[in-house]
């Protein structure tokens, strides 16, 4: 019996290329971890179906969405993520 590795995606194929993939994604469930300016964000989902988005172990920069389009209004640092979401660098997505 042989193992298959599968390996990590790379950065450029987390990216996303356009917002309509970031909404798509985060409509079916996803989950997004990327970076700006140094610092690590966090898009999840709660259990009451909001969408949570917040600079990584940092609680105090939370905000509650409950459309994707309302999640690419967050501020990340001084940018809109609407303005910056395809120039992220995606740590990690799902779906």
């Amino acid at each position: 019996m042989s193992s298959t590795i599968v390996p990590a995606n790379t950065p450029e194929q987390n990216r996303f290329k356009t917002i309509r993939d970031f909404k798509d994604c985060i409509r079916w469930g996803g989950e997004v971890e990327f970076s700006w300016n140094g610092i690590i964000y966090d898009v999840t989902h709660c259990s009451s179906g909001e969408i949570s988005i917040a600079a990584a172990y940092q609680q105090n920069t939370e905000k509650l969405c409950a459309t994707p389009d309302e999640a690419l209004d967050y501020m990340v640092g001084n940018d809109r993520l609407r303005d910056i979401i395809t120039k992220v660098t995606v740590l990690d997505r799902t779906i």
